[in-house]
């Protein structure tokens, strides 16, 4: 029976299943992108997402139990000095995984996983200054009144062109 286990294995032992997530959260932090299988990036997302809360307060004990998950010196600095600048005042959710495709040897859901803050082609999307909805009065008017506004300009053309036609 299967009562209370809720994490996918990956077809690992114990110590490979750590060390490859360790070694795949110490990319993510240096790259600030990795590209991995789908079942290897959620699994990585609930690896890395409690580390990345615990730098948000910088003290010795936090610094020592994420270490003891990373075990990389230049990751764990870079984690508490620029990450945590970042995300310091968002309230969870620091990676986003966006599937690509699936890989051709053996058709594995491919995807990337990211940090959420560092990608400036998400966060520089333009935002729309009306809201649009789909009520069904509300477009007509507009758009009646809109075009005796756009009709009224080229009639006023058209008599000037006649007369130098002629």
């Amino acid at each position: 029976m299967r009562h209370n286990k809720k994490f996918n294995h990956l077809s690992r032992t114990a110590s490979h299943r750590s060390a490859m997530l360790a070694n795949m959260a110490i990319s993510l932090i240096k790259h600030k992108r990795i590209t991995t299988t789908l079942a290897k990036a959620k699994e990585l997302k609930k690896y890395v997402e409690p580390l990345i809360t615990r730098c948000k307060n910088d003290t010795t004990p936090n610094r020592r139990v994420v270490f003891r998950y990373l075990q990389d010196k230049e990751a764990v600095t870079e984690l508490f000095k620029e990450i945590s600048q970042k995300v310091g005042d968002r309230p969870g959710g620091y990676t986003r995984i966006i599937k690509l495709g699936f890989r051709q040897g053996d058709t594995a859901d491919i995807c990337f996983i990211e940090l959420v803050d560092y990608d400036e082609k998400m966060a520089k999307t333009p935002k729309t200054g009306a809201k649009k909805t789909r009520r069904g009065r509300g477009g007509k008017k507009a758009d009646a009144a809109e075009a005796p506004a756009t009709d009224a300009a080229p009639a006023a053309e058209a008599p000037a062109e006649e007369a130098k036609a002629e």
